[in-house]
């Protein structure tokens, strides 16, 4: 499978926030073909970024089971936590609570997620490559 279509470019915005800032990841297929694919069939996806013990959650509308699940996610993953219906980025390396399916992971701009208040508005899209 070529670079292309199995690492899919995403943007994480937050539109409401002065200056609007923004990460820049990827959705990697491998991963966890079955959920990348659902969740890039209902891009874009707006939400609120809610704080979790280490990173940012964005719930989704989008219900899927386990899939590759691991516990351990490193800085800058990007994970599907199927029991919080809900997509997650890990801001430091740490052990989750319940599994979640790995997704992709930040490229650029990691360290704007970690000043997002509680609340604030999120929207994922995909990016231009």
């Amino acid at each position: 499978m070529s670079r292309s279509l199995s690492r899919i470019p995403i943007r994480i915005s937050f539109p409401d926030l002065n200056s609007s800032p923004e990460a820049r990841g990827e959705l990697v297929r491998i991963y966890a073909p079955l959920t990348v694919e659902t969740i890039l069939r209902r891009l874009p996806i707006d939400g609120r970024a809610h704080r979790i013990d280490g990173g940012i959650s964005i719930i989704i509308e989008i219900r899927r089971g386990e899939e590759k699940p691991v516990r351990r996610v490193e800085e800058g993953s990007i994970a599907y936590w199927p029991m919080g219906g809900a997509i997650n980025v890990y801001l430091t390396s740490t052990t989750t609570p319940n599994p979640v399916n790995r997704i992709g992971r930040v490229i650029e701009g990691l360290e704007v997620l970690e000043g997002i208040p509680s609340g604030s508005r999120v929207r994922v899209e995909r990016a231009n490559s």
